[in-house]
Formats: C-alpha cells, sequence, structure tokens
C-alpha cells in the first residue's frame, strides 16, 4: 500500500473511532493499523507516530463506550477479539516480514493498552513461536524487535508467568553479546523488568528469577551504552537505567561518573533562539527516561510519621531474623539525606541544572513535567543550591510548569481551588523554598504580573487536602515573602480564597514554627491589606475573637512569635475599636495589662503571677518597642472618665506603670532613645486621668 493510501486510510479510521458509537473496524482497517509500525518500512519515521494517535484513540473509545456499566474486561476481551487474530496469524508465520509485522504491532499494543496486550500474548503457543523463530531465523532486526516485545511484556505481572528459563537463558547471552548494541540494550532492559518485577511477584507464578547480583552488570552495560554514543541503543539503555536507578546503589555508582554523565544530559535537545528542532530528532521515550534518571538521582526518602516509623522497625526485625539486615542496611545508609545530598552537588557540576528548561522545551509530556518539578525539589532542599537554580532558569521552568497542571485542571465551583494530584503539588513546593529564601523579584522577575500568578499556587498548596504539614508550612512562608512586597501583593493575598481562614485555624497549631509562620503572614496582611486590617479590627464578635487570639499568642514562649503577634496588635490598636476589645478583654480576664508588662519589663510582674507560672518570659527591644505603643494606643483612645479610672488602677496593681516609669528613666530592659520617647507619652497617656 502506497504511503499516502495508507496516511488516508489512518484518517479514516481515526476519524471513525471519534464519531461512531460502535467502533468496529473493517478487515482492510485492522490490515492497514497491524502492519504500519514496522520499523523497515520507509515512512516509518513519520506514519509510526500517527499509528499510535490512531490505535490509542480506537483502543481509548471500546473503554469509554463500552466500560460504562460493565465490566473492565468486556472491553479488554473486544480489543483482544479486534487484533487478536490477525496477530496470532501473523506470528504463525515463518517468513520474516508478516512474523516482525506482528512481533512490532503487539509491542505497540503494550504501550497503548497493557491489558489487551497481555491477554495475546499470554494466549497459547505465542511465547513458544517467538522463540522457534529466533532459534530458526536469528536474523539480527527480528533478535531486536523480539528482545523489544519481551521487554514490553517482562514489565506485566500476568506476562512474566509465562516468561520460561529459555526465554530467560536467550536474553543473558543476547545481553552479553557486543556486536550488536541495539539487541544487547533490549535484552538487557528485558531482563532489568523481569528482575524487578518478579522480585514482588508471589512464588507460585513461578517467574523464572534472574542470576543474583545480574543487576550490577546490567548496569555497567547500560552506562557503556550511553557513553558509546549509539543513539539508536540509547534509548532502550536509558529505560533500563530509569528502572535500576532505584537501587540505592546503582545511585551511588552512577551519581560518580562525570562521563555518563556528559553523554546522558544531552539526549535532552536544547532548543536554540532562532533554530527550529525537528519532531523527528525529539524522542520523548527518551527525554521521559533522562528525566526519570536525574528524578531518582535526587529524591529523597519520603519523611515519615512516628506511626510508619515503628512499622519500618518492625520490617526491620523480620529482616534481621531472616539474615537479610546487613545487605538491606547497606543499602538504605546510601540513600540517607546526606548522600542523597552528595549526589545533587555532583549532578550539578555536571551540568544537570539546563536539562529541565531543554525538557519542557522539547516535551509536553505530564511524566516529564512531574519528574522535572520532583527533580528541583530535591535539589533546592539545600540552601546552598538556590541560587543556581534561578541562575539556570529554574524559577521559570517551576512556573511553566504549574501554569501547565493549572489549565489541565479546572477550578471548582465552590472553593475555587484547582483538583490537583498529590504528586503535582511537589512542583510549587519547589518553588515555594525558592520563593521562601530569595527576593520576590528574584524569583519571578520584575514583571509584577508574574508574582500575582504565584498567589494561587501557593494558596493550593496551603488548602490542598493532601498537602502535608511541611508543604503548607512552606507555602505560607513563600506567601509571607510575596506580601512583603508591597501593598498591593498583601491585598490580593489576603483575598485568594480560603487563605486567611487557613492560616487563623494555623495560629493554634502545636507545631512552633507553623504557627510562627502563621503568626508573621497575619502581621504582614494587616499591615499591608485594608481587608485584614479591618478583619481584626472591626466592631464585632469575631474581631474581637480575632484580637484575643494575638493577645494570647504574644505570650507564647517563642520569640518570633511574640514579636510578629504584638507588632500586629501595636498595628490594629490604630482603630478605636480594637482598643476598645482589648479593654473589655482586660476587665473579663484580667489579660491584656499583664501580657503588656511581660513585653516591656517582666521584672515588674506582681509575685502572685510569676509564682503561679514558669517564671516570666525574656524580653527584647522590639518586643519593649510593640507593647509601648499598644499601650499608648489603648489608653489614648479611652473618653470615658470611670473607664480610664478603671484602667489607671489595674495599671498600677499589674505594674504597667512602674515598669514604664522605669523604662523611662533609663532603668528598664532596653536604653534605647528611639523607646524611650514613645514610652514617655504613653505614661502620660496612663497618667492624664481628665
Amino acid at each position: 500500500m502506497a504511503a499516502n493510501d495508507v496516511d488516508e486510510s489512518l484518517n479514516q479510521i481515526l476519524k471513525k473511532t471519534q464519531t461512531q458509537s460502535e467502533r468496529k473496524l473493517l478487515p482492510d482497517e485492522i490490515a492497514c493499523l497491524t502492519s504500519v509500525f514496522l520499523s523497515t518500512r520507509s515512512d516509518a519515521t513519520t506514519i509510526r507516530s500517527k499509528a499510535y494517535v490512531v490505535l490509542s484513540a480506537f483502543c481509548q473509545g471500546v473503554r469509554d463506550v463500552k466500560g460504562k456499566g460493565k465490566e473492565p474486561d468486556d472491553t479488554t476481551k473486544r480489543i483482544v477479539d479486534t487484533f487478536g487474530p490477525t496477530v496470532l496469524q501473523y506470528l504463525g508465520e515463518t517468513d520474516e516480514t508478516p512474523l516482525l509485522t506482528g512481533i512490532s504491532f503487539l509491542t505497540a499494543l503494550f504501550q497503548v493498552d497493557s491489558q489487551a496486550a497481555s491477554a495475546i500474548f499470554t494466549q497459547e503457543g505465542v511465547v513458544e513461536n517467538l522463540m522457534d523463530t529466533v532459534d530458526l531465523s536469528p536474523s539480527p532486526l527480528l533478535c531486536q524487535e523480539v528482545a523489544h516485545l519481551l521487554g514490553q511484556a517482562c514489565g506485566h505481572k500476568s506476562c512474566r508467568a509465562v516468561i520460561t528459563s529459555q526465554i530467560v537463558r536467550w536474553l543473558e547471552f543476547k545481553s552479553r553479546q557486543s556486536t550488536d548494541l541495539v539487541l544487547q540494550s533490549a535484552a538487557s532492559v528485558a531482563l532489568i523488568k523481569l528482575s524487578k518485577g518478579s522480585a514482588s511477584d508471589a512464588p507460585e507464578n513461578g517467574t523464572p528469577e534472574v542470576r543474583s547480583g545480574q543487576t550490577d552488570e546490567l548496569a555497567e552495560r547500560m552506562v557503556e551504552i550511553i557513553i558509546s554514543g549509539q543513539i539508536t541503543s540509547a534509548v532502550d539503555a536509558v529505560e533500563g537505567l530509569a528502572y535500576l536507578s532505584t537501587d540505592p546503589i546503582v545511585k551511588e555508582t552512577l551519581s560518580k561518573n562525570s562521563t555518563f554523565f556528559k553523554r546522558l544530559f544531552p539526549l535532552v535537545p536544547v532548543h536554540k533562539a532562532g533554530a527550529s528542532t525537528a519532531s523527528s530528532d525529539l524522542n520523548p521515550t527518551l527525554i521521559y527516561g533522562v528525566l526519570l534518571i536525574i528524578c531518582n538521582l535526587t529524591s529523597f526518602r519520603p519523611r515519615l510519621t512516628e506511626e510508619q516509623r515503628q512499622m519500618e522497625k518492625l520490617k526491620g526485625m523480620t529482616k534481621a531474623a531472616k539474615g537479610l539486615s546487613e545487605e538491606t542496611d547497606t543499602a538504605s545508609s546510601l540513600d540517607d539525606d546526606d548522600h542523597v545530598k552528595a549526589r545533587i552537588r555532583l549532578l550539578i557540576a555536571s551540568g544537570v541544572l539546563p536539562v529541565f528548561p531543554a525538557a519542557i522545551a522539547a516535551s509536553d509530556s505530564p511524566g516529564v513535567r512531574l519528574s522535572v518539578g520532583k527533580s528541583l525539589l530535591g535539589i533546592v532542599e539545600e540552601k546552598e543550591n538556590r541560587g543556581k537554580v534561578l541562575q539556570a532558569g529554574g524559577a521559570k521552568v517551576l512556573r511553566t510548569i504549574i501554569k501547565q497542571s493549572l489549565s489541565a485542571h479546572p477550578d471548582t465551583s465552590k472553593s475555587k481551588q484547582a483538583n490537583l494530584n498529590p504528586t503535582e503539588l511537589q512542583t510549587i513546593q519547589a518553588l515555594a523554598k525558592l520563593a521562601i529564601t530569595a527576593s520576590p523579584v528574584q524569583v519571578f522577575g520584575p514583571n509584577v504580573g508574574a508574582m500575582y500568578d504565584a498567589i494561587r499556587p501557593f494558596s493550593i498548596l496551603l488548602q490542598h487536602p493532601s498537602s502535608n504539614l511541611l508543604q503548607r508550612f512552606e507555602a505560607i512562608m513563600a506567601l509571607t515573602n510575596l506580601a512583603s512586597h508591597s501593598a498591593d501583593m498583601s491585598s490580593r493575598i489576603a483575598q485568594a480564597p480560603g487563605v486567611l481562614d487557613k492560616v487563623e485555624l494555623l495560629l493554634l497549631e502545636e507545631h512552633t514554627l507553623v504557627r510562627r509562620a502563621s503568626v508573621e503572614l497575619v502581621c504582614n496582611l494587616i499591615a499591608g491589606s485594608d481587608d485584614t486590617f479591618e478583619r481584626y479590627s472591626g466592631d464585632t464578635p469575631n474581631s474581637a475573637s480575632k484580637i484575643h487570639v494575638l493577645l494570647a499568642l504574644s505570650d507564647v514562649d517563642d520569640l518570633p512569635t511574640r514579636l510578629a503577634s504584638s507588632g500586629a496588635l501595636a498595628t490594629v490598636t490604630a482603630a478605636p475599636t480594637a482598643c476598645k476589645a482589648l479593654i473589655t478583654l482586660q476587665f473579663e480576664k484580667h489579660r491584656f495589662l499583664s501580657v503588656m508588662v511581660q513585653l516591656i519589663d517582666p521584672s515588674c510582674l506582681p509575685k502572685s503571677q510569676t509564682e503561679d507560672s514558669e517564671g516570666p518570659l525574656d524580653t527584647n527591644a522590639g518586643l519593649v518597642h510593640r507593647g509601648v505603643v499598644c499601650v499608648s494606643n489603648v489608653f489614648k483612645s479611652i473618653t470615658d472618665v470611670k473607664i480610664r479610672e478603671k484602667m489607671f488602677k489595674q495599671a498600677t496593681e499589674t505594674g504597667l506603670l512602674r515598669a514604664l516609669l522605669q523604662l523611662v528613666k533609663g532603668e528598664g530592659v532596653v536604653k534605647d532613645q528611639g523607646i524611650i520617647q514613645p514610652a514617655a507619652e504613653a505614661l502620660k497617656a496612663i497618667m492624664d486621668r481628665k
């Protein structure tokens, strides 16, 4: 069939999958679709990519239509019934061309619909016929295609169950020969998948085991293939290392091979300005494989909860009883934080950072985006690396990934929060880490629009139901840094749906750092956002309760928290309504004035208060200044004579009057004239009883 005729036939099949509810293919259409995956075709570089689209559309269409209300096995059976007879007929031939046709199509089907492909592969006689063909007519191309098919099949449990020891021996032999690198890498990938998969398969499956220690040999061969620069075999070699690089020992070996990195990183093509990269030069599978290797090398172990740590201890005791602890401990130690940090430093030194913008420019694959985001999250874990990431355009890469993720997930109607997957939060977390330690301009550039755009993802990271406490903490810190940029930025953050509500809940968090970060963000928003100022200083019970929380946080045993919360109080007491709420609290709970004494000079507290507690908290110039401002604002706001008399009496009883007198005389905790002057004004406001 001529190339134009094939292209037209594929177009007709694609159209049928999109418009017809009963997507039944005619015999000629099946023959066309099953024959276009041959690598020997003259138009293979262009027609195969289209054929994948058509095959994927057909399989997905069958599952979408027939899957509603029916068992998944029904849809798998229909796909198998469509292609199975033709594929089995090809595989039963003795001539090479039909054999290659059937093998190449089944390999493609594994990549599009693995359930249907597995069902065909595991049918009686298929595996035996495959091995007979390579025994009877072992041409290089046929061996390569069989190895590629086995590589796909070994990734699936049901297929591993039919892999015989004969197949394993054949793969081992082909992986050791060095005359055909494509065959060597393809056979090695099959063995790697078989090894990784059989480790988790139940013993009754009967999957033949790969030779002990062979994974190290396979990793070494894959590295040699990549270093050799043979692009045709690099795809399989990269795929193999993507599997193997989850092993801590392999990670360590790869990270110390700078020659390997110099060959691996250029496999992701760099798009130069003004130059166009031909689609034929881009291999999405290869790019994804490279990124997966980098991701494996840069990933830290998940932080375990206390319950998970106890479970790991129990597993360790079980392994020790079986005599496996020494080997496990060695591998585990190679994956601890120090080893991961060392690997990341070696990767940066070898030039890994330019790979990320190149990968994002070359591929729009969700898998590539997730791998880039996770890799950068690991790299920016150490603050020392963040400047290098910014210089390499890492912030722009992360913003691009986040923008694409958000566009793929529309907002929900109520919360206006995108329904991101938990794994997609890692990219936002990486950007948050950069935004915490660098100025907004360094991270987002001079364009304020980019800063505005960052509010939404940070808000999602803060409020997402799957976010852990660290992610929420870092989201708050990033928003705090953004809020410091301008009053307009603070206002936009305060107006982001759900942000303030969530932060105010975290004001009560037991974790000191999370509570501190929440208070600091609230302090920044009160100072920069009119809406937040009104939220805390309004004449409502809700506003009064928020002021009470700030007062309570001004008396906790954490200096930064006290500075932020007392600073917020000093700001809101510019409003008479906030002062009124504090006066009411003083009369009801007798807390406001004693907290102010604690800030200004704890030594002036009555003995009865210090005896009942663990002792007075330390203070500093910042706390003294904030306390003085709060006292001055509150007493200046009093217009009622009876209230003034009552407050004056309580100021004397709590030691506030004494604390201010000592401060004005230069006998207080601080001697700063910048504080003594407002202290004198506060003292005057208390003493003025008119």
